[in-house]
């Protein structure tokens, strides 16, 4: 899986004009599920993002977790993150198959629900407009091929 961590102090999805997920102080999580990937690997991306620590503890340094925060996570689908860019148009036959990467991210969704962060979602497939405020700015590329 691969997926893009936005620290933000506010996000928001919108389809069709209608807000279906927002937090405040928190992760935006863009994820997409490639060919071959297992629920193994969905699980151990969320438990790296939910142990992560760099949201800033009393001294201004990274050093705290999401959860140690009271953060919150909106996660959205994103295949595009599954680009293959030696041509001029990008490629994405790298993601997963719909059915399989609907499956993928409903199982990520969960692995963070059940870890105690409060999860806000967009809409799986759906054409998704986001709104966010990156705090610090903050913006790590995580891959479970390199995790």
């Amino acid at each position: 899986m691969r997926a893009l961590l936005q620290r933000v102090s506010q996000a928001s999805v919108s389809v069709d004009g209608e807000v279906c997920g927002a937090i405040g102080p928190g992760y935006l999580i863009l994820i997409c599920a490639m060919q071959g990937d297992t629920e193994a690997q969905a699980d151990r991306l969320a438990a790296k993002i939910v142990k992560l620590r760099v949201f800033k503890d009393a001294a201004g340094k990274m050093n705290l977790s999401i959860a140690q925060v009271g953060g919150a996570a909106l996660i959205v689908s994103q295949f595009t993150l599954a680009a293959d860019l030696r041509g001029n148009r990008p490629g994405f036959s790298l993601a997963a198959a719909p059915d399989r990467g609907k499956a993928f991210y409903d199982h990520f969704v969960a692995a963070i629900a059940a870890s105690g962060i409060p999860v806000a979602t967009g809409i799986f497939g759906a054409d998704m407009d986001v709104s966010l405020n990156n705090d610090g700015p903050v913006t790590i590329w995580m891959d479970t091929d390199t995790l």
